[in-house]
């Protein structure tokens, strides 16, 4: 009854808008249950009429138009900055003695302890922060001084330990990307002879070693006193250095000859390792020369263009270590020094420390306590291992420097400045950053003057042995540039085309 009630019911409004109660009819409004209106929007047969039309038609085409200019604007813009950008200049032949410094390790028991190779295997994980690429070991084979029948270049004194110990060396130093080189110069322990009479009595048992050694995975050998047996003609050496080739296939990775060439002028240096094809040659050179002198070997060698086959080394096994030679305080100096020459430096074991040499016939221990706990009741001795460890973050820091920026790698060099205690000179590579050695050993102030066509104004500091004087990461003044006494600065600055 309720719901024929509710149907029975009209909703009745007046037709007259005034409102009155005067009521000329009736119009029964029905509400639609839902009151959202739903879009469905154009049927194929609607849009197919509206494309049609010519306005569509005019905007189809105008939109296509729009879509390949742009595309051949793009191509065409591209087109032009590859033509005008400047050419990447062609990389060098880089091999591993290129890539970082090398480390010689003379005594093994000085350097490892009783433990002799095993011990050496140990720090490998120390070695490998300083970013070495290459250790040379030894001499390590048997012989009695100036006694040519004992001479036995394929062996190991058993007081370093065995072949096996040399093998799991190598294999291990492998894994972590170090090269492993051989001192196998024959008489090593005599000062006159060390050659056993030339190089003709040697080359064949110098031959036979290499081939012993290369079979088991040695990467290089190095050869002390070239001045005994300069000038040997380049047949005498083609044998050795077919020894050490490898196959020709990619990744393989080169094996070194490396000569020591003390007792030799640098133009003879130079005419032998032209002649030989030698890998890397370590011209003699005296620290304490003066500035133009260092300036004139460097440009003879670099004027060659020996760069990759050039090295560095100051410290010697048979003179000393590098602190002993230049003195603590301008270790820092010669070590910035090394690491951006043009060239391959070479240090002795401990030079990254300062370690000194106490006595000329006593070989130093290393150092490896520094990085221990500190006694803090012992006020020298945690000096002592602070300064200790503050020279191996310097040489880490320029070592990890010079394999990162090519222009320190393999860049060119450019000669700034030389006088009787002070040079410098910049690296430059192609569109990379360049960067500006300035060094002063002498005791008193120099001005340096390096007016150069393409130096900028100003540059920055990047490392500075004076930092009171020159702090890291401020601007200098290239016009005229002063260090104080025994100061050492690397600057750069960015390449401006």
């Amino acid at each position: 009854m309720k719901e024929v009630e509710l149907n029975e019911l009209d909703e009745k409004q007046p037709m007259t808008g005034d409102g009155s109660a005067e009521k000329n009819g009736s119009v029964k409004v029905k509400v639609p249950e839902d009151s959202e209106v739903k879009f469905t929007g154009l049927s194929k047969e609607e849009l197919m009429r509206v494309a049609g039309t010519a306005g569509w038609v005019r905007t189809r085409w105008l939109l296509l138009v729009l879509f390949w200019l742009g595309w051949v604007g793009m191509l065409a813009g591209a087109i032009v900055i590859i033509i005008q950008a400047p050419r990447c200049k062609p990389l060098p032949e880089m091999n591993w003695w290129n890539e970082g410094p090398l480390y010689q390790i003379r005594d093994v028991e000085a350097f490892a302890g009783d433990k002799g190779l095993a011990g050496v295997e140990e720090k490998l994980d120390q070695l490998n922060q300083l970013k070495v690429k290459g250790l040379i070991l030894g001499p390590l084979h048997t012989v009695q001084v100036n006694e040519a029948p004992t001479l036995n270049l394929k062996s190991i004194d058993p007081s370093f330990g065995s072949v096996e110990d040399l093998d799991s060396l190598m294999e291990r130093a492998h894994k972590k990307g170090m090269s492993i080189v051989l001192d196998l110069t024959p008489n090593y322990e005599s000062d006159v002879n060390q050659w056993f009479g030339g190089f003709s009595n040697m080359a064949q048992s110098l031959k036979e070693a290499m081939e012993f050694w290369a079979a088991k995975g040695l990467d290089g050998v190095l050869l002390y006193s070239l001045d005994a047996v300069f000038p040997a003609s380049p047949d005498q050496w083609a044998p050795l250095l077919a020894t050490l080739e490898v196959e020709e296939v990619e990744g393989a990775k080169k094996r070194a000859l490396i000569g020591v060439a003390d007792g030799l002028t640098i133009s003879d240096a130079a005419q032998l390792l032209n002649s030989t094809g030698m890998n890397l040659l370590l011209p003699e050179l005296q620290p304490a020369a003066s500035g133009q002198s260092w300036a004139n070997v460097i440009q003879q060698l670099y004027s060659s263009h020996l760069q990759t086959s050039q090295g560095w080394c100051l410290s010697r096994p048979n003179v000393g270590h590098l602190a002993s030679q230049v003195t603590p305080k301008l270790l820092r100096l010669y070590q910035l020094l090394l690491f951006t020459l043009p060239g391959t430096p070479v240090f002795n074991y401990g030079d990254e420390i300062g370690l000194e040499d106490q006595d000329t016939n006593i070989t130093p221990a290393m150092v490896w306590d520094y990085e221990g706990p500190e006694d803090e009741k012992n006020t020298t001795a945690k000096e002592l291992r602070e300064e200790l460890k503050s020279r191996r973050d310097w040489f880490r820091s320029l070592s990890d420097l010079r394999g990162k920026e090519r222009s320190l790698a393999h860049g060119d060099y450019v000669a700034l400045h030389n006088a009787t205690a002070s040079l410098a000179y910049v690296r430059v590579w192609d569109q990379s950053e360049r960067f500006l050695t300035a060094v002063n050993w002498g005791s008193a102030d120099a001005k340096l003057r390096l007016a150069h066509p393409e130096l900028p104004a100003q540059a920055s500091v990047r490392y500075s042995t004076d930092t009171e004087r020159h702090a890291q990461g401020s601007s200098v003044d290239l016009d005229v540039l002063e260090l104080g006494p025994g100061q050492a600065l690397l600057l750069s600055y960015p390449f401006s085309a």
